[in-house]
Order: C-alpha cells, then structure tokens, then sequence
C-alpha cells in the first residue's frame, strides 16, 4: 500500500521455514546473558591483567561444563570492549583527575600537577605519592628518568624516575604522563619534580640520549651531573656503522675502547687509533659522540657515585614491571587502576626483601674480617656483590711500584679471560687508610673492587676499616623497620615543602598548587 506506508499480510505459515536445533538453543544471542556477578568478575579480572580467555575458562571451571554457562567466550570479550574500555576522552580525563583529589584527600604529602588543553584534554601530568617523596630523601642521589613507554589509547608517554633503594632493587620516585616530548614539555616536568623534591635536584640523573631531555636538565637543573644511558648509545652502533664493510670487526673495537679505557688520556688514544685504523674520521655520528664524551663515557663520570647505574634499565625495569599490569590501549581510568596494583604489589616485595635483611644472614664466602664488615651492615644484594669481587679476587696479581712513609703505588693485573688481561693501579694511603683503583667502581658504586681487595690481601691489612660512612644510607640494614623509616619522614619532608615555599620569590606552591586544584575541578 504505496500510499499510505504500510503492508498488509495476506498469509501467515507458522511452521519453522528452518530445521530445529533445541541442542544449539544456548548459542542463540536471545538466550545468552552476563548476570550482575559475572560482569563483576570480568572488570575485576581485567583490572588485575588476566586475559579473556582465561576469564572464561574460569567460570567453565567453576561451572564444570561449557553448557551451564549462559554465555560464550565472545561475549566476555564484547563486554570488556563495550563497557569496559569505551570511554569517552573527556570522561576518561575526569576521572584521573578525580583519582588525583582523592589521593591528595588520603594523604596530604600526595603531589600532582595537570597541564590541560584547552578541551579539558590531559596534556602533561606529574605525581608523587608520599612514600615515594620520602623516599626521595633517602634514595634520591642518583636518579634514572626514562620516557619511551607508550601506556594507553591516547598515545600519552609514562615518564618514571627511578632510584635504587638500600637492597638494590628498583624504587619510584614519581610518574608522569606526556603528550608531547619537545623542550617546553620537559622543562615543565623537571620543574615539577623540582617543586616535589622541595627544591633539591639529585647530584646526578640517567636519561637516554636526548637533545630535548639534554636542554630541559640544562635549563632547570643547571648544575646536575647529567648522564646518558651507555647501553642505549651501544645498541644503535650496528644501525649507525652497518654501511661499512668490517662493520662487525668495528662493532667489536668500539665496544673494547669503551669498555676498557680507565684513563682518560688512554681512552682519547684508544679512540683517535679506532678511528684512524677504520678510517672513520669523518663519520658525524662517532664525532658527536667524541665531542659529548664527558656525558656517557664511564672514565669521565665514575669519579662521581652512581649507585652502580650507568644505563636506564632501572626506569625500564620499572616499566616492564608496569606491563605486567598495564596494556597498551588503556584508558586513563584503567590505567590508574592498574598503576595502583603495581604500587601494592612492588611495596610488599620490598617489605619482602626488609624481612629477609632483618631474619635472615648471608654467610660469608671467605674468612676475611674485611668481608665480615660488609655482612654486618650490607644488606644481602649488597653482600652478593660485595662476594663476587672477593670471588674475582683470586684472579688478581698484585706487586708493589712505588712506596713512601705514607704512600703505597700498586699495580694490579686482572685475568678477565683466557688469555685478556687488564692492568690497574690502586694506591694506599696509611694515614687516612684509603684505598683508590683506577676501576673507580668505589666511588661510583660504594662497593671494594677485586683490584683493591687484593692490594689489601697483599700487604696483610686484613683488618682494615674499610666500610665508609657515605654509603650507609644507601645498603646498610641496621635497622629492621627502613620502610617505616620511609612512612616517617613524610612529615620531615612536608616541613622542608613549607620552608620552601616560604623562601621562593615567585609564586608560592600552595597557590600554584591550588591552581591545579582548580583545573581538575573544572573537569
């Protein structure tokens, strides 16, 4: 009936124009359904990382049987995809920014800042809870900060400083979120963290090899001694140097210049006769890299203590430990979720490693009186590294050069391998009884290295004081309650916020940081 819009039905035939499957009923759309505990499970399964197809094997399991569910695989993963990760972006931002408030409202030493755009859209964002603030305090010397883990659907980048705690392991220091990664972007996270931190800069920091990162730290942190991931720059030398023709032989003397050079004045001879004998003169990589030799080569930087970091691997460790929670296309709201759980789950391994320090004791590997020192205030990582350079020191020759009334020169050669020997010279001095290698692994770890052990071992100073008060804060376990220690100082570490603002000329923190209060309440 054209001219009204409508039909009519002239005959109706009841009778299925199909063959009846009452075996399959269960598989019809109209007969499947997630009751309440079902959709319950999935969220709580997705936010602790576990698959959907393990999802759904679990209810099989606890149903005993596919065909007591009322619903299939693809239905678990419908609805993680429906109700789950759609999430609107506007939405999405507000409810990190609600996530920040009640942090702060839990605890008042919790720190954030948001940069919005003009949507309401997060552009930057930094935060720090209170456990890692005062860690900071403690573990905040040397800093590792690493930007290249993508965390969600917004193509927003996690940024992590990382430091290493007194058991060696890995400890956040605060997290960021980015949009962009120019010179503007990182300034304003440095200064973020500037502001955190109360105004105290670590004396050193690890990033990748970055001139955005570079004239960001020059810019806030003028007098930080600033480092590039060694390992970062040797990964791209079969990229950088694959054109020529013994790239592998070259690949090879480059890593050994690097490597074994313990002088300075040695490793610029080392490097002009690497060049000449490849005739990579005119290669601008390897040039940039000489000219900025001061920023990743170890002989120019281990004067100073690292805490043993000499890559990012410590931020990128902390990132792989975030993909076991986190997936790529998170939304904001998951992702702060999840960022929560790995908090949880890398404070209690902590807690783990205290209680181990504390109840338990590593043996010592030889009867040296020195290696005892250590066991009585290392904590056992430090310990396990303490004994591989007591190990190493069966592999040391050691005879005496130069002495004077105060003063011991020793030369040291070290069997690496076979038939590769590497030569060091360590002095004694009697007066302060300090012992000094070329190796610099002292005082850019805070650990004895083979070398010295042996010149030690050699002129029978078996009991010498050699534990040094700096690296108490850093691997001493003398007290069994270090990460209460932590919980204790966020008071300390609000007291010197105020002092700080109190002393900064420009705008005070209090108010900048209602400010940010009020972006996120305008979310």
């Amino acid at each position: 009936m054209k001219d009204v819009c409508l039909w009519t039905i002239s005959k109706v035939i009841l009778n299925h124009s199909h063959p009846c499957c009452p075996d399959r009923a269960e598989m019809l759309k109209q007969h499947r359904e997630l009751i309440m505990f079902v959709r319950y499970t999935i969220k709580t399964h997705k936010e602790a990382g576990i698959r959907p197809s393990k999802t759904y094997q679990s209810f099989v399991a606890a149903a005993s049987s596919h065909r007591e569910l009322s619903f299939i695989e693809k239905d678990v993963r419908n609805y993680i995809t429906r109700e789950v990760q759609n999430i609107f972006k506007e939405d999405d931002a507000k409810e990190f920014g609600k996530y920040l408030l009640r942090m702060k409202e839990k605890n008042q030493n919790f720190f954030f800042e948001l940069n919005l755009e003009g949507n309401h859209c997060i552009k930057h964002a930094f935060w720090a809870d209170a456990r890692s603030r005062a860690a900071f305090e403690y573990f905040g010397d040397v800093v590792s900060f690493d930007a290249t883990y993508n965390t969600n659907r917004y193509n927003l980048v996690l940024g992590s400083f990382v430091g290493m705690n007194h058991d060696g392991q890995s400890t956040l220091l605060g997290c960021a979120l980015m949009k962009n990664e120019d010179i503007q972007s990182f300034k304003w996270l440095f200064e973020c963290c500037l502001r955190c931190m109360g105004g105290k800069a670590p004396k050193g920091i690890l990033t990748d090899q970055c001139a955005s990162i570079q004239s960001a730290i020059e810019l806030c942190m003028p007098t930080i001694i600033h480092r590039w991931c060694i390992w970062y720059i040797m990964k791209k030398i079969p990229h950088k140097l694959n054109g020529y023709k013994r790239h592998d032989e070259i690949e090879q003397e480059m890593s050994h210049v690097v490597w074994n050079s313990y002088i300075k004045d040695t490793f610029d001879r080392n490097w002009n006769d690497f060049l000449t004998k490849y005739g990579l003169g005119g290669n601008k990589w390897l040039s940039k890299l000489y000219e900025d030799r001061h920023i990743w080569i170890s002989v120019y930087l281990d004067h100073h203590f690292w805490a043993g970091m000499r890559s990012t691997q410590r931020s990128e460790s902390m990132h792989s430990f975030f993909n076991k929670f986190i997936i790529w296309n998170s939304s904001l709201r998951q992702f702060v979720k999840k960022y929560d759980n790995c908090l949880a789950s890398r404070e209690q391994k902590e807690r783990e490693f205290d209680a181990a320090d504390f109840h338990t004791v590593i043996p010592c590997a030889t009867k040296s009186a020195i290696e005892a020192q250590f066991q009585h205030v290392y904590t056992h990582e430090m310990v396990r590294e303490v004994q591989a350079q007591f190990r190493g020191k069966v592999n040391c020759i050691t005879r005496s050069m130069h002495f004077t009334l105060s003063f011991t020169t020793y030369e040291v050669v070290e069997q690496v391998f076979n038939s590769t020997f590497n030569k060091f010279v360590v002095t004694y001095d009697v007066v302060s009884q300090e012992v000094k290698c070329q190796c610099l692994l002292f005082e850019s770890m805070g650990i004895l290295c083979c070398n010295s052990l042996s010149v030690l071992s050699f002129d029978k100073r078996f009991d010498e004081l050699v534990f040094r008060p700096h690296n108490i804060c850093e691997f001493t376990s003398e007290s069994e309650e270090l990460t209460g220690i932590l919980h204790r100082a966020f008071d300390k570490v609000m007291s010197e916020m105020q002092e700080y603002q109190e002393r900064s000329k420009e705008k005070s923190l209090l108010s900048h940081e209602k400010a940010i209060l009020s972006d996120v309440n305008d979310l």
